[in-house]
């Protein structure tokens, strides 16, 4: 089932919720629209970086009481005119423990999509509480060692709206490094590694999320991160401009993901260990193929990243549930 999203004489009706974490879930939401389904993105608090929603709750931040009463007030209301709810980040919008039972007494379908740091490291009985919803999503094939039943599907973009902005000519090539959290994404090390390699470093921290993207947009190589074994939003973002992307890979997950879609991943993989290495390697190269490396990498991008055909994947799964 892709692109026809109608369900009798009246379109699917989902509820995306409760939060927008990277901007995935509006996306989805928007992309669902235009294929037709009823989507909408009902939030807790809009977010600093990703504010996109259609209903915030503007759930308080102080008493746990008030909070709960906020939460059940939307899901009393919701539920009525709503066929699926599609949960993010191991959320729901009332406690698990009554959520699931709940959906199940009105004929609700649920679904939980994950997004990385929510099940990275956590144990299987930790993430139990994931089958409770009629389907599981995650986005990678490394975040799939988690939550084995899950589906794949990779986050999508808008990526009509990126700008192809391949590497620059300057001498010294300018390294941009965006960490939400400069432990977890090894900020340390690539400040000492830039620190022993003719280039320049910016750094980008809590900017909305245009404001950043301009700064993105300056780079001849992009570092993502260190530690996680698999690449985010912002290394998608930055293979769509045409960028060569550094980040940390895990070996099994780039080989699975090479198989599913039938293209090398692009993005040049390094540790702690051996960043400035790789970064080294970037550099002597030189502009042109720096810039042969950005293509192949918005060439990918396109091909496994694009909404469009990840909304006809949500779709399809819909249909199955």
């Amino acid at each position: 089932m892709t692109g026809d999203a109608s369900k009798g004489e009246r379109p699917l009706r989902v509820v995306h919720c409760p939060v927008n974490i990277a901007g995935i879930p509006w996306q989805n939401t928007l992309a669902l629209r235009r294929k037709g389904v009823d989507a909408k993105l009902v939030v807790f608090n809009r977010m600093k970086l990703h504010p996109d929603a259609d209903v915030s709750l503007d759930r308080p931040d102080a008493g746990l009481l008030r909070r709960q009463m906020t939460q059940w007030r939307a899901f009393a209301q919701l539920a009525p005119h709503t066929d699926i709810f599609h949960f993010y980040f191991g959320l729901t919008l009332v406690p698990k423990s009554l959520q699931f039972p709940l959906l199940r007494a009105l004929r609700k379908k649920s679904v939980y999509h994950f997004l990385g740091s929510d099940i990275r490291g956590k144990t299987p009985e930790q993430l139990a509480y994931g089958k409770r919803a009629d389907a599981q999503i995650v986005g990678s094939y490394d975040a799939i060692r988690w939550v084995p039943d899950a589906e794949v599907i990779p986050p999508g973009l808008d990526l009509s709206r990126v700008a192809h902005v391949p590497p620059s000519d300057r001498e010294r090539p300018l390294v941009v490094h965006a960490p939400s959290n400069r432990g977890k994404k090894g900020t340390e090390h690539v400040v000492a590694a830039c620190e022993q390699l003719p280039v320049d470093l910016d750094i980008v921290e809590g900017l909305p999320n245009e404001e950043a993207k301009q700064r993105f947009a300056k780079a001849d190589i992009i570092v993502d991160q260190l530690n996680a074994g698999w690449y985010g939003v912002f290394a998608i973002e930055s293979m769509a401009m045409g960028k060569p992307v550094v980040t940390f890979l895990h070996d099994e997950a780039k080989r699975r993901t090479e198989d599913a879609f039938r293209r090398q991943v692009p993005i040049v993989s390094a540790s702690k260990e051996t960043l400035v290495e790789r970064l080294r390697w970037l550099v002597e190269i030189g502009p042109t193929e720096r810039r042969l490396i950005g293509a192949h990498s918005r060439e990918y991008a396109m091909k496994v990243h694009d909404i469009d055909p990840i909304a006809d994947r949500l779709i399809d799964l819909y249909s199955r549930l």
